[in-house]
């Protein structure tokens, strides 16, 4: 018997392996997160199944994807069948229709045990548009600072470490800046985006607070859900620096790692003109092309990006905390201090001082 489960009971299963059986078009657009594609119509066949729907009967559109689905199905029970020694499987279309059902029905009469989600990924899509409509109940830390401080890099420390950090860049696939793209491929949709950040909310349930790095309202081609992004600017504020030297040589590292690196620099200069001028982009692309990365990479940062940000480089009074990044480990131990100390319990409560969680 095929058993039937809602998105809220989705999260009572033990390692359940979600299985997007919708095309492949509409699973990269958006589905649940760590779902396996398994399609029953590829994009063509379910623009065929769709017209034939719309031009003339339901009946004829059944019957056109039933002529497509079944010289499918042995290929199709034979996979479904070598995911279920993974886990439970979940099988779900895009509101929890026929091509879920028909799916289960035969998979269900082979003998595999098998769950159909309740509404699909419609179902899933309204419970992250309802969470992003109402007041994020987490208090957000944000990590401020000019480029190239390490931001990052302290927010993988923190997570590695069990504390409650979202790297939202990571989720956006795109640094967040005129190079933030290189090397990354293509970013998410908006859906998906907003998918990997509910889960990550969720994951981080128990704590009070969560800690990012500071972003515009949109990273890349992503925009941060308008409450996630208010609690940002409203919540505490903390200010990392480090020295020039010490920037430089992290963006070089990081930056220079990405295949054919000074090519894709190359291109981004581009739509540096219209803020910095002909000439002097002109001149950075000669350091670049001649070899001179520490002095491009220099002159980037004071003219452009220190500009841009106008963060101070020391204590300011206009921040709950100042970090100097320029010893790692002692800053880490430092902010952790601060964290299970200021943060995690700012009335001397004691209950959530030192809850961790696992990376994943």
């Amino acid at each position: 018997m095929i058993k039937e489960i809602n998105v809220q009971d989705l999260r009572t299963l033990d390692n359940p392996i979600l299985v997007d059986v919708r095309s492949e078009g509409e699973f990269a657009e958006a589905t649940l997160p760590g779902a396996v594609s398994l399609p029953l119509f590829d994009n063509v066949e379910r623009a065929q199944v769709g017209t034939t729907y719309t031009q003339t009967t339901p009946t004829l559109a059944r019957e056109l994807g039933l002529s497509i689905i079944s010289p499918k199905l042995p290929q199709l029970v034979k996979k479904v069948e070598e995911l279920s020694k993974k886990g439970p499987l979940v099988l779900f279309c895009w509101r929890g229709g026929m091509r879920s059902k028909s799916l289960a029905t035969v998979v269900e009469l082979m003998g595999i045990p098998i769950y159909r989600l309740i509404g699909g990924y419609k179902a899933y899509r309204s419970q992250v548009v309802d969470f992003f409509e109402a007041k994020l109940p987490y208090q957000v830390v944000v990590l401020r600072g000019n480029t190239g401080v390490g931001k990052t890099d302290l927010l993988r420390q923190l997570r590695a470490e069990g504390y409650p950090a979202i790297d939202l860049e990571k989720l956006a696939n795109n640094r967040g800046s005129v190079f933030g793209a290189m090397g990354l491929g293509d970013p998410p949709s908006q859906k998906k985006f907003e998918g990997l950040l509910y889960e990550e909310l969720l994951l981080l349930k128990e704590f009070p607070y969560i800690i990012v790095e500071c972003e515009s309202k949109r990273i890349g081609r992503v925009t941060i859900p308008a409450n996630f992004f208010a609690a940002m600017q409203e919540g505490i504020q903390v200010i990392q620096c480090d020295s020039l030297k010490n920037r430089v040589q992290r963006l070089l590292k990081e930056y220079t790692a990405v295949p054919n690196a000074l090519h894709e620099i190359g291109l981004a200069l581009e739509r540096l003109i219209k803020t910095l001028g002909h000439v002097k982009v002109r001149e950075l692309r000669i350091l670049l092309e001649t070899g001179c990365l520490d002095v491009f990479t220099e002159r980037l940062l004071i003219e452009y990006y220190d500009k841009l940000y106008a963060y101070p480089n020391g204590p300011s009074s206009e921040y709950a905390f100042y970090l100097n990044y320029q010893e790692p480990d002692k800053a880490l131990r430092e902010f952790e201090c601060y964290l299970d100390e200021k943060v995690a319990q700012p009335s001397g409560e004691s209950a959530v001082s030192g809850v961790r969680y696992s990376a994943r």
